[in-house]
């Protein structure tokens, strides 16, 4: 698909690249380093100090900068969901020109500018969002076979590593079943992904 352009003469290409063991860190990586080259870009603008707080945290901003775009395939461990928070904050603590040194709490930060919902949350809210749309699909759609199919067969020894569904079920706590069940009553699951993904 062809790049998109955005504000400030940023690109992006709206491509996910997942990886052959169904883990995206490669990916996350990669877009790890589009967004901070971004930032560096617009350090004159940071360093203007007629920006006010309010306009940092209400101008959306960060989401461009470090959008979570075709991030509804991405298989989310927690060490993942950690380096977008790292990611987030830094890009935070350069919008407010707060210094390294500076003694202030991520927590402090965001409770300052209002934020009640983190970078990971909004990707976790987006995987549970698409979980929603393809449980609602016939029983014939390949995306919802491909969700809730079950393979023949058994696995080789080990531990076996974490599946998209896997995500699903912690984040909602119930069996995929149940998750399935609830995600066919759209206003229903609507709320349970916000209480899902706010933080508390």
């Amino acid at each position: 698909m062809e790049d998109v352009s955005l504000e400030f003469g940023l690109k992006i290409n709206r491509r996910a690249l997942v990886s052959n063991n169904g883990g995206c860190i490669d990916e996350i990586k990669r877009r790890m380093a589009i967004s901070r080259s971004a930032m560096d870009k617009l350090q004159k603008i940071w360093r203007n100090r007629n920006i006010t707080k309010a306009t940092i945290a209400k101008s959306g901003l960060l989401k461009r900068l470090c959008s979570p775009y075709a991030s509804e395939t991405w298989t989310l461990r927690e060490s993942e969901k950690k380096k977008i928070d790292v990611l987030e904050m830094w890009c935070w603590r350069r919008m407010l020109r707060i210094p390294w040194n500076a003694f202030r709490t991520n927590k402090a930060i965001l409770e300052e500018l209002g934020i009640t919902q983190r970078l990971s949350s909004i990707v976790q809210a987006r995987i549970l969002t698409f979980f929603g749309h393809v449980s609602r699909r016939d029983n014939d759609s390949i995306e919802r076979l491909v969700v809730q199919g079950r393979i023949e067969g058994t696995r080789s020894r080990g531990r076996s590593p974490m599946r998209w569904a896997d995500q699903i079920k912690a984040a909602v706590a119930v069996p995929l079943h149940e998750c399935a069940r609830k995600a066919a009553a759209r206003e229903e699951w609507r709320r349970i992904v916000k209480r899902a993904t706010t933080l508390k």
